[in-house]
């Protein structure tokens, strides 16, 4: 990475490149590691992760020509978070399941939160550092979560489900109201972040659902393509029912395919 930051050798592409500008490649090539575990593509994972950690060397350079920090600090910064999070692992805590551990996990992140942001004219929040790039639905789930950790949270699922009915009513009424598209958009907000709620009452990853749904409607609209070809149909001349009927017959497909493994 120095050798293409290099100010005469380098490539003039790298050498132009900067934190904000980088940034993007950063995300997307997380998103590519995320991807390969979900098509279980093993040595698309050992190449993805090999880019992702393109990424923190890129970054780490770029800070050590500023004399801001260099790659061997992140590593150590890291380390020292890990065994600073694990007391029960490095020290002489105790504790003995998962769900307490994620406990103690969110109160070590709140006290460094507090120190980090806390002071008298500034208090710290228990929202504090949840990056605004996440994806909306990644990001509404921390926000639930966060918030739920000082007791603003439904003691049970049913409050959630009670709240999205109450919201989509919200919607009805809007558009009955032929509300304007931004107070659509604030309601119809306010739906998915009820969903999100719904997600994380029952410990569902609403993104990792959503993409999980997205690869579903992918793969039998695509069927629905494949009959429409096989049958000569212009899609377009197509009735809406025949194509929900070729759908059906992808979903049955799916479930014979399901039910026939071991």
């Amino acid at each position: 990475m120095a050798t293409l930051r290099d100010p005469e050798k380098g490539c003039p592409w790298d050498k132009e490149q900067n934190f904000a500008t980088i940034a993007p490649y950063t995300i997307e090539e997380a998103y590519e590691v995320a991807d390969a575990i979900a098509r279980s593509n093993m040595p698309a994972l050992k190449d993805e992760l090999g880019d992702l950690l393109f990424q923190v060397v890129f970054h780490s350079q770029m800070a050590m020509e500023q004399g801001l920090f260099n790659f061997d600090e992140v590593a150590a910064t890291i380390c020292d978070k890990m065994e600073r999070r694990h007391p029960h692992v490095f020290g002489a805590d105790h504790i003995g399941t998962a769900a307490e551990q994620t406990i103690a996990w969110e109160e070590h992140k709140r006290r460094e939160r507090t120190l980090q942001h806390g002071s008298e004219s500034q208090p710290s929040s228990v929202l504090d550092n949840i990056p605004l790039a996440l994806p909306a639905l990644t990001r509404a789930a921390k926000l639930g979560k966060r918030a739920a950790t000082i007791g603003f949270e439904w003691p049970d699922v049913q409050g959630a489900l009670d709240k999205m009915s109450e919201e989509l009513q919200e919607v009805r009424q809007a558009i009955s109201d032929k509300a304007s598209t931004t107070e659509l958009a604030d309601e119809l907000g306010d739906v998915l972040f009820c969903v999100v709620n719904i997600c994380r009452h029952l410990n569902i990853d609403p993104e990792t659902a959503l993409r999980s749904v997205n690869n579903k409607f992918e793969r039998r609209f695509r069927h629905v393509e494949t009959r429409l070809v096989e049958n000569s149909q212009n899609p377009k001349q197509t009735s809406l029912a025949v194509m929900d009927g070729y759908w059906d017959e992808a979903k049955r497909m799916e479930r014979e395919q399901r039910d026939s493994k071991p």
